[in-house]
């Protein structure tokens, strides 16, 4: 297991420690699911993730026994699985409610035909109820709280956040004043971070939430329209970056650890993949 270590300055009296896993990719399909699910099942893992669901569920078992072990609370940041299947979900449900993690959902975890169709939220709704029933936090909007830090989870999947989720949380937020950790899958746009995925990973676009749009004029059409952020993302970020109780945003997506600043004082650290035997252990004091 490759483990990042990470400290938070949260002002906590007492600290909380959290594993962070995101983006294992599980691709399983069986006898319940149609053959171009048993197709791709065994298309994916052998062509982006490894070759073996074996592996990958070995090294998550592993952390997951270290987190029980080492840390307050185990949280995944999504794509815990790779498309919809009988089988994912069964995975799914298995790990999140058996081990007691608090979950954000990815876009895989919606997607019925990895890069069949464009996703937004009519298609997620196709499989939500499914995903949902395996999950044992709600999947766009949860509150856990851990010693005396306040975690919530958000779905930002597909590169936005709905109207529903700034309410939910600027209602949270006043609810009960106190440290707050937001998890999500896709990671907010930083300077430093896109810098990274651009000219380190060298990859086409960021993937990232709020990028300016100076910043994707190079990008492809389609990727351009998924991630330009409408008002009501741009009015969520916002309120990430000002509220004093939002005290860092954990994420995955990327496959890769990165840690950088929303603003000053305000990190954002991502998690590397699953699928590369890679975690975090966060340290919230």
């Amino acid at each position: 297991m490759e483990l990042e270590k990470f400290e938070i300055e949260a002002g906590l009296k007492e600290p909380v420690t959290l594993l962070h896993l995101s983006d294992t990719h599980i691709c399983l399909a069986d006898e319940r699911d149609n053959e171009r699910k048993n197709v791709l099942a065994a298309g994916r893992i052998k062509s982006a993730f490894g070759g073996s669901n074996e592996q990958i569920e070995q090294w998550l078992d592993e952390a997951m026994a270290f987190g029980r072990e080492q840390a307050d609370l185990i949280i995944h940041t999504g794509d815990l699985v790779d498309f919809v299947s009988a089988a994912n979900l069964d995975f799914l449900k298995a790990k999140l409610k058996t081990e007691d993690v608090f979950f954000a959902p990815g876009n895989h975890e919606f997607s019925q035909y990895v890069g069949e169709a464009k996703e937004d939220t009519a298609y997620k709704m196709q499989s939500f109820d499914m995903v949902q029933a395996a999950s044992p936090n709600d999947l766009e909007f949860a509150v856990r709280k851990v010693g005396g830090l306040r975690l919530i989870a958000l779905n930002n999947g597909y590169y936005f956040f709905l109207p529903e989720q700034v309410t939910a949380l600027k209602a949270e937020l006043a609810r009960e004043e106190m440290p707050t950790i937001l998890i999500m899958h896709n990671p907010i746009h930083t300077g430093e971070l896109y810098r990274f995925v651009r000219e380190e990973l060298g990859k086409p676009c960021a993937y990232l939430v709020g990028t300016p749009d100076e910043l994707m004029q190079d990008y492809a059409p389609d990727r351009y329209k998924q991630q330009k952020a409408d008002a009501v993302t741009l009015g969520m970020i916002e309120l990430i970056k000002t509220d004093p109780q939002i005290k860092a945003v954990l994420a995955g997506h990327l496959h890769h650890g990165h840690r950088s600043e929303l603003r000053p004082g305000l990190p954002q650290i991502i998690a590397g993949a699953g699928f590369f035997n890679k975690c975090a252990l966060i340290r919230v004091r």
